[in-house]
């Protein structure tokens, strides 16, 4: 049977909703089915009163029962199943029970998050207006930018296909074209593609189109932001930007020993950014001696990883929206941002198996060039080549306000970092990327649970625990009160 009273005392109000409901189904509930749907998902209750004033978990919420279960339960599958109320019924009858609580009923409405292809979940028949989605606030209206993001992420074909009128070959920068045709034919020596002109090798890449109905031709999307000019790019991608600092081997007051962004010397498409920054963050990994016959074999599984997290990084991100395809170095570790939110959860990320790429074609040019693996290999190749070294865990942790994915690759174990990163003397600078998220989301809310910040996070409940351990230990945040009905304090100079 559900533990109605052990998800009271944890109060996950991301993922949780609580109406009084006692003789029929408030309209606020449909809000809240579209917000769930869209966004974690979360489990509605029927005949609960909650009191968001009180601090005291035990005290908050009140079982006031509903009149009529069986009446509510029917009204409840009745709307779902016409159509009218809702776009989409993703209930099955173990998602809806009726549970007796003190000899009250109360009734069970467990909502899953929907499939990419399946959002956005709306209500009203209204797209605009009647999508919504779920922070700790509640229930809120998605904001123009997040809908049209759901709405592209529904498209099995992907994002980059289209076929951008009025850029022709004369926007593609050929030398960089020719730069990846090298590498094209060196890793397929006798493809029939390598006798083909510049346009026909685009065509069978995607990265040219012609529409048979519409006559209408020219550079797809794809092909323009790997192998366009500088130019052409950023005046019809002025949404997006390419950035990589190297905040390692620091001395004094210097804020970073390299950078890469836009300055004129380059021209500034994806497969450019791709090898010009892949160097940079490979030249400090080991790299054993070893020969295979006369040539030296250095490209290890710790190299293929940070190429398929670079690579992950770009034929996942939304292109379109705006932001900072942005890659960050440091003595222990390596950040990569990427505009967009996950196809996927993160727990069946981790595992492999599936991947369900924004980029398709920008994924077959890596592809085509030995870079990106195939059926959702890729993320597990990652944390293979980190647990072979013993490192911590690749941490991937979506960030929704933000609408951005970041992934923090560390180059230590955890025994070093707990003894080396951080503390109330060296302050916020010292602290890792995850370690600034989990503070950040405590002086929001200091009453946050450990569960509410894993699932605000993204962080495994498991590794979170770990990282407040961490915290804790340095003296970062300590709790206050007890487990159950205490608060976290943040050391003022953190």
């Amino acid at each position: 049977m559900l533990n109605i009273k052990g998800i009271f005392l944890k109060g996950e109000r991301v993922t949780l909703e609580c109406k009084k409901a006692q003789r029929s189904i408030p309209n606020s509930v449909w809000d809240t089915y579209s917000a769930f749907a869209n966004t974690y998902g979360g489990t509605i209750l029927l005949g609960v009163a909650e009191n968001i004033e009180e601090r005291d978990k035990s005290k908050r919420f009140e079982i006031v029962g509903v009149d009529d279960a069986d009446k509510i339960r029917k009204d409840l599958w009745n709307t779902l199943n016409s159509k009218e109320k809702v776009s989409v019924n993703l209930l099955r009858d173990k998602d809806v029970q009726v549970l007796n609580i003190d000899g009250r009923d109360i009734i069970v409405i467990n909502v899953p998050r929907a499939d990419a292809n399946m959002r956005p979940v709306y209500i009203n028949n209204n797209l605009s207006r009647g999508t919504f989605k779920r922070n700790h606030e509640g229930d809120y209206h998605c904001t123009e930018q997040e809908l049209k993001m759901m709405l592209r992420d529904a498209n099995e074909a992907g994002n980059d296909r289209i076929i951008l009128e009025h850029y022709t070959m004369d926007d593609i920068d050929i030398p960089t074209l020719e730069n990846y045709r090298v590498m094209f034919k060196t890793d397929n020596p006798d493809h029939v593609w390598n006798d083909l002109g510049h346009k026909e090798f685009l065509l069978q890449l995607g990265g040219y189109a012609v529409d048979r109905k519409s006559k209408i031709e020219g550079v797809t999307m794809a092909g323009l932001l790997m192998f366009g000019k500088g130019l052409p790019i950023r005046d019809r991608f002025d949404n997006l930007r390419m950035d990589y600092i190297d905040k390692s081997h620091l001395i004094g007051e210097q804020r970073y020993s390299d950078r890469l962004t836009y300055d004129g010397r380059w021209e500034n498409n994806l497969y450019n950014f791709m090898r010009m920054v892949i160097p940079k963050l490979t030249i400090d990994l080991p790299r054993p001696f070893q020969m295979e016959g006369i040539i030296r074999k250095d490209d290890t599984l710790l190299h293929k990883a940070v190429r398929e997290a670079v690579t992950n990084m770009i034929i996942h991100s939304d292109l379109l929206l705006n932001g900072v395809l942005k890659i960050e170095k440091y003595d222990d570790r390596i950040v990569l941002t990427n505009p967009g939110l996950l196809k996927l959860p993160i727990e069946q990320i981790y595992q492999g198996g599936e991947s369900k790429a924004r980029n398709q074609r920008i994924q077959n040019m890596f592809r085509m060039i030995g870079y990106g693996e195939n059926l959702g290999s890729g993320f597990p190749l990652i944390l293979n080549a980190w647990n072979e070294k013993h490192w911590i865990k690749p941490e991937l942790i979506e960030q929704t306000e933000l609408m951005q994915v970041k992934l923090t690759l560390y180059f230590e174990n955890e025994t070093k970092l707990i003894g080396v990163k951080g503390g109330v003397k060296g302050g916020v600078k010292d602290l890792s990327e995850i370690q600034k998220v989990i503070i950040q989301e405590i002086k929001i809310n200091p009453d946050i649970t450990t569960k509410e910040l894993a699932q605000k996070t993204g962080i495994k409940f498991r590794t979170l625990q770990r990282y407040i351990a961490q915290l804790q230990a340095l003296g970062s945040i300590y709790r206050e009160g007890g487990r159950k009905k205490g608060r976290w304090v943040i050391v003022s100079n953190v």
